[in-house]
């Protein structure tokens, strides 16, 4: 119980710090992540929060993590659920501050860059499957064999050009993000020596399996009784 109680929490804390990087670098006002121009743009078109439109992008990421092979995991909900009410909360409280600085604005663009790396370390190796988003930089890194860096720079262009068409936020930080997040995401991979086309992820229905044979194993032992 306790090693559940563990991997929730660091879970639940990787969603939390990968929020705070998408905040810091929508506040930086010099563009926002492809991923986050697609969400916009939805946003705009939809007429719904920023952090509804995450979550509605989640749900069709789910569809094409199938595609690609992905099981689906707890980690995979967790992030298309959480880290969209993470950045409702954190934005309609102001929690992360916004700069006039030019400088203070591309130093913020680039920590956020970081922050989210450390973020997607944190809730990728607890093993309870990526969120939607990442699940296709895991499927593609896993089947192409490249770097995340390729990969994921690959991912943020396309959804980037998705995104400007449906109206979307583009600026010098959406070029910047587009192909230095997949960097970041490896640079922090690299820092804590995690390799992700080694992970080993339990997957729902793997629990669901694993409490139908207990269920049944009781069942069994009080018809013995």
């Amino acid at each position: 119980m306790k090693k559940i109680v563990l991997r929730t929490l660091r879970l639940l804390l990787g969603y939390l710090v990968s929020s705070i990087g998408v905040v810091i670098i929508i506040n930086t006002n010099l563009g926002l992540c492809p991923w986050d121009v697609l969400d916009h743009g939805i946003a705009k078109v939809g007429n719904i929060s920023r952090g509804k439109s995450h979550i509605a992008v989640g749900a069709m990421l789910l569809v094409a993590n199938g595609v690609l092979g992905e099981r689906l995991g707890w980690g995979t909900i967790g992030g298309m659920v959480f880290v969209g009410i993470f950045m409702d909360f954190l934005m309609g409280n102001n929690l992360i501050p916004i700069f006039e600085s030019i400088f203070l604005r591309f130093l913020m663009l680039f920590i956020g860059l970081f922050i989210i790396g450390i973020g997607t370390y944190l809730y990728i190796g607890v093993g309870l499957g990526a969120g939607p988003r990442d699940g296709i930089m895991v499927a593609l890194t896993r089947k192409t064999h490249k770097s995340v860096c390729v990969v994921r720079g690959f991912i943020e262009v396309t959804v980037l050009a998705i995104g400007y068409f449906l109206g979307g936020f583009v600026g010098i930080g959406t070029v910047i993000t587009a192909f230095a997040t997949g960097c970041f995401i490896q640079l922090a991979f690299k820092m804590f020596k995690f390799d992700v086309k080694k992970v080993k992820p339990r997957f729902i229905d793997d629990d669901i399996r694993a409490l139908k044979r207990k269920f049944d194993e009781r069942r069994r032992q009080k018809r013995k009784l």
